[in-house]
């Protein structure tokens, strides 16, 4: 049998753990892109009460890698007496991470603004929170939706690391299908070939998305 031959016998075992991959990344950044914006705001709120508390979470998102959070949550939280399954650990750790990480990006974004639009809508009557809301929010997030995306296929990626508290996602079952087969070498081969080819369309779209969002900045 060629190893063309059983990457296609074998991929029927592989790709319920691909859809859970795409899953977990899906709901990631689903709560973990709002989470960002909302400490990128409370990072640039004068209130202390709202900052502090925004940059330790941000700080530590930053600083522990994603491997680190999912063992904490995962085997630290039963210690207090809160236990959480394998899948829904996974969620709120790299959704942790996709927080953190993307509320620079989304501070970033907001700097990007001209002042100039600030005073603008200022001019147009639009102060405060309107200002903020109409005028320079949707530019911010246009300035940052190309890193943020490239962030979503790194958080892809990093999805994987979930096999070590038993998440049933790609490379979870990539080890099974090795330990049934012995053919360690073509079955991870294998699974590098199916995370390349989504990462691979994933930034073919990234790179679209920069380019028709260049015409208008």
């Amino acid at each position: 049998m060629t190893l063309v031959d059983q990457w296609i016998t074998w991929l029927p075992a592989l790709s319920p753990g691909l859809s859970v991959s795409l899953g977990l990344t899906g709901l990631c950044l689903l709560f973990g892109m709002p989470l960002g914006l909302l400490l990128a705001l409370a990072i640039e709120s004068p209130l202390t009460l709202l900052r502090v508390p925004a940059l330790v979470v941000v700080e530590v998102g930053r600083g522990a890698p994603a491997l680190v959070l999912l063992y904490l949550l995962y085997f630290g939280l039963p210690e207090g007496g809160i236990t959480l399954p394998a899948f829904a650990t996974a969620v709120i750790s790299l959704s942790w991470t996709t927080g953190a990480y993307s509320s620079e990006l989304f501070r970033s974004g907001l700097a990007s603004v001209p002042r100039g639009q600030r005073e603008a809508a200022a001019t147009a009557g639009l102060q405060g929170w309107n200002g903020f809301r109409y005028i320079v929010l949707p530019q911010a997030i246009r300035i940052s939706t190309p890193p943020l995306a490239s962030l979503a296929v790194t958080i892809f990626q990093t999805s994987s690391l979930a096999f070590v508290i038993a998440v049933p996602e790609l490379m979870s079952k990539a080890y099974a299908l090795g330990s049934i087969t012995f053919e360690y070498l073509s079955v991870f081969l294998l699974t590098s070939v199916l995370y390349g080819s989504i990462t691979l369309i994933a930034l073919a779209f990234v790179r679209l998305g920069e380019r028709r969002l260049n015409r208008y900045l």
